[in-house]
């Protein structure tokens, strides 16, 4: 009887109520099941794409050299290991630029970050180091030309090797040992997490053997000059003969010399004036031409040797062109 006199004060029928009921139910375990949110799409920068692509240009420009060089055991002389070592350095680099960007956007970690930096630094290092070993090895084969071709310089070669790739690794430890700036933000340089002090040694190490092989080119010059005198003189060339040969050998040194200043000058001198502050178009713009030099190295120092050339051609077509077997080395080839 009790059941019978219970009221329904809201005046709506009692279907309409249990209806409501359970809506206020669902909505209130819904509020207490997290929603899953959409993942937030993967942006990637154009400027990495564009590193990405020059390191897959540079490692297969630069393998092709490595594998010519390790092939072929007549290219053992102190040029053609010093020019291995500076493909095999590229190489690295261009190795360095596709993990740091594979790295960068799958998997990312501190520990990722220091070993890609590490490489990259110890590679490019290895590079210009390799680039100043050349320049010396030219200038050695110039000014020593009787006694150039002895065990003395053989063994001068490797150790020269030996430092360059043992200065170079060392500077890559550097970030991996802890000489970075994750733990503190205020003292990152331009390309984190490199420490301003670890780029501006970098930056004047650069500048120094930048002077380094103008002075040595400088005397290279003024030898292809003599050379290229006397022999102008022994055979009675003409004159214009001697300034055609003179003036082609010292465009070759200005080439060599101002590509390599185009390409790293830039960010050399910015990662000196700039910290994690700057916006990081401007370390894209001036890191992306050093990454260039890679590119050309191989075509300046590679492939324009008469015997690569040759070897190559023996790979590719299995003969050697008469142009190559009848051409004779002049003072202007330096």
């Amino acid at each position: 009887m009790n059941e019978d006199l219970k009221v329904n004060v809201s005046g709506l029928p009692r279907d309409y109520l249990d209806a409501g009921a359970a809506e206020n139910v669902s909505a209130a375990v819904s509020s207490q099941v997290p929603v899953a949110e959409p993942e937030p799409e993967l942006v990637v920068n154009p400027w990495d794409i564009v590193l990405c692509t020059s390191g897959t240009l540079i490692s297969c420009e630069n393998a092709i050299v490595v594998l010519i060089i390790f092939h072929n055991p007549s290219l053992r002389a102190p040029m053609f290991l010093l020019i291995g070592s500076l493909a095999l350095a590229d190489l690295m680099a261009g190795i360095g630029l596709i993990i740091n960007f594979v790295f960068a956007y799958l998997l990312q970690s501190e520990a990722t970050k220091l070993v890609t930096i590490g490489l990259i630094v110890a590679s490019f290092s290895a590079s210009v180091c390799s680039l100043l070993a050349i320049t010396v090895d030219r200038y050695l084969s110039l000014y020593y030309a009787l006694t150039y071709h002895s065990e003395r310089t053989v063994t001068f070669t490797y150790v020269m090797l030996i430092m360059l790739w043992g200065t170079s690794i060392c500077l890559g430890l550097l970030p991996v040992m802890g000489w970075n700036c994750l733990r503190d933000e205020s003292t990152c340089s331009v390309v984190r997490p490199l420490t301003k002090n670890n780029t501006a040694i970098l930056s004047v190490s650069f500048l120094f053997m930048f002077a380094l092989m103008l002075q040595l080119y400088i005397q290279i010059c003024k030898i292809v000059m003599r050379h290229a005198h006397q022999i102008a003189l022994q055979h009675h060339f003409l004159a214009t003969s001697h300034y055609v040969t003179t003036r082609k050998g010292v465009s070759t040194l200005a080439i060599i010399l101002g590509t390599f200043a185009a390409c790293w000058m830039p960010f050399t001198l910015y990662s000196l004036i700039a910290d994690y502050t700057y916006p990081s178009i401007y370390t894209y713009a001036t890191l992306l031409p050093a990454t260039y030099n890679s590119i050309i190295n191989p075509v300046i120092y590679a492939f324009r040797n008469q015997e690569i050339q040759k070897a190559l051609c023996l790979i590719c077509c299995g003969c050697i062109p008469s142009s190559l077997s009848q051409r004779a080395r002049s003072p202007s080839d330096v």
